[in-house]
């Protein structure tokens, strides 16, 4: 089981279809981050792909030469910027494919405005997810829930969203929930209705134990979001923020215009695939390796070229060399960034504190450690924050806690207010739900898809990699409403408490050929 495997295969399908010739590739807000996180623009336009468009752009031009391949959400907006579109055709053929169900009555339309029969395909392929590692997929929704239930449209996004990798997958699954939890049940509820209601598309060849679904909510587990990280990938999203593999490195003191934003893609990144899950002391060790690599394979400085064969090498040679250049240039930059600002927020000293909370159960020296940390200046809001909510988790109901006195001295040290309502028992009653696992669930089953309502973070990723290294025959994959790190973590709690006026946008969405 590979998302993103899956996620290339579709696109590379498309692409396929609509046979030779210039082509332009028209997408909305989702897919278009659907598609870059799984392709380069330079791997795209190998395909003759030479034009990248949004399907509600008010300014694109005609262009009759070029083939167009539309990869859209089935929403409403979509729908009706394609009948626009197919009434005053900017380009000669259309090639359409939806990325997940969409309605007869629709597609009905589509024919209709279609008066000059420039629509040569309609599919419907189910790439409705971010495929964010081979084992690991977000929907890249934030403010899935108000209180203990689903925001309105999330559920349905939500549903949309996990029919689509299994439909990609090619998995009809027995399905199990977190039994504590309504949201999950919900979630479990309108997966097996549309399982039902398109049971022709879930018909897939039979195996002995078949695959499972599991349901789980995010309010389980509210530690994990809360911890420092200190593997490659879940630290950059910890310190740095990945927003479909990309860092914005703009604040960064001194940084250059060429690295004002990178891309960390496992799948064109050799380096990174190969240390993604290495903790921070290794990446230290390895990065210094690449570097002295790069020095020995760099072209010297008063290179002879004096026969058309030494020409013919720095030439063969020279692509590698500056895609090397930009891949050391990239991960000194990103580590030595990570590196000061674990120095400057002191974050060696914060995580051992925030693992005494998570791990031990000594209360008189944990309100020690955490009520000495927040006397430094040095600490950050964020971590002000986040130490005061594991205290709270923890020892909320010990008859000796010292939150009180906690939420005094975050005020003292100016927190905002909207950080400090987090740690309120109001905010804390909506995470701390959970009063016993009750999945009656067997690891028999050989593929397991694990699905967390309100974000999965990239630790949980770390593990599941480790379960599929070291279990031969179970494949497993975690998908989340979104990947957080702890800011984003704390944005979905005062989401769910009425804090946050911020929404993601869901949307709801048979027929041309399915896939």
């Amino acid at each position: 089981m590979n998302v993103t495997l899956a996620v290339k295969q579709y696109i590379s399908k498309m692409i396929e279809n609509s046979g030779t010739g210039m082509k332009v590739l028209l997408m909305d807000r989702e897919t278009t981050s659907i598609v870059s996180v799984v392709y380069t623009q330079s791997e795209i336009l190998q395909k003759e792909v030479y034009l990248f468009e949004r399907i509600d752009s008010q300014s694109r031009d005609n262009m009759k030469h070029l083939k167009a391949i539309c990869f859209l959400r089935p929403t409403k907006e979509n729908v009706e910027h394609l009948i626009q579109e197919l009434r005053r055709p900017k380009y000669s053929v259309y090639f359409i494919y939806f990325s997940n169900v969409i309605s007869k009555s629709e597609i009905k339309a589509l024919a209709e405005a279609d008066e000059q029969e420039v629509v040569a395909e309609v599919q419907e392929f189910y790439g409705d997810f971010i495929a964010v590692n081979p084992h690991l997929f977000s929907l890249n929704l934030h403010g899935v829930a108000r209180g203990r239930s689903w925001e309105s449209s999330m559920l349905s996004r939500c549903t949309q969203g996990l029919t689509s990798v299994l439909l990609a997958l090619k998995k009809c699954p027995m399905i199990r929930y977190q039994l504590s939890s309504d949201m999950s049940k919900r979630l479990a509820e309108s997966v097996k209705q549309i399982i039902t209601k398109e049971y022709e598309l879930f018909d897939f060849r039979k195996t002995e134990v078949p695959p499972l679904l599991l349901i789980l909510d995010r309010s389980d587990d509210a530690i994990t979001p809360l911890l420092n990280q200190w593997t490659y990938q879940a630290m950059v999203h910890e310190l740095l923020g990945l927003n479909n593999n990309r860092i914005d490195l703009s604040r960064v003191p001194g940084i250059s215009k060429d690295l004002k934003e990178v891309v960390l893609s496992a799948e064109n990144d050799e380096f990174y695939a190969n240390n993604l899950y290495l903790n921070f002391g290794e990446i230290g060790t390895n990065i210094k390796n690449l570097m002295e690599d790069f020095q020995k394979k760099k072209p010297k400085g008063q290179q002879k070229l004096e026969s058309i064969s030494d020409m013919k090498a720095f030439v063969d040679n020279y692509p590698q060399f500056k895609k090397m250049s930009g891949t050391v240039s990239k991960h000194v930059t990103v580590v030595g960034e990570l590196s000061r600002l674990v120095s400057e927020r002191q974050l060696m000293e914060v995580s051992e504190v925030e693992q005494e909370l998570a791990c031990q159960n000594d209360h008189s020296n944990a309100q020690q450690s955490v009520r000495r940390l927040l006397q430094n200046p040095r600490l950050s809001e964020l971590d002000a924050v986040r130490l005061v909510m594991l205290y709270a988790l923890r020892y909320e109901r010990h008859s000796s806690n010292m939150l009180p006195a906690l939420m005094d001295e975050l005020s003292r040290r100016g927190v905002s207010e909207r950080h400090r309502k987090v740690t309120t028992p109001r905010s804390l009653d909506v995470l701390w739900t959970f009063s016993g696992r009750s999945l009656d669930v067997l690891w028999t089953p050989q593929d397991i898809i694990v699905f967390l309502i309100g974000g999965a973070t990239y630790e949980e990723a770390l593990t599941v990699y480790n379960l599929n290294r070291s279990s031969p025959g179970v494949r497993i994959v975690l998908g989340g409403s979104s990947i957080h790190n702890t800011k984003s973590f704390l944005e979905e709690v005062m989401s769910a408490t009425g804090q946050s006026g911020d929404r993601a946008q869901g949307s709801s969405g048979r027929h041309g050929n399915r896939r």
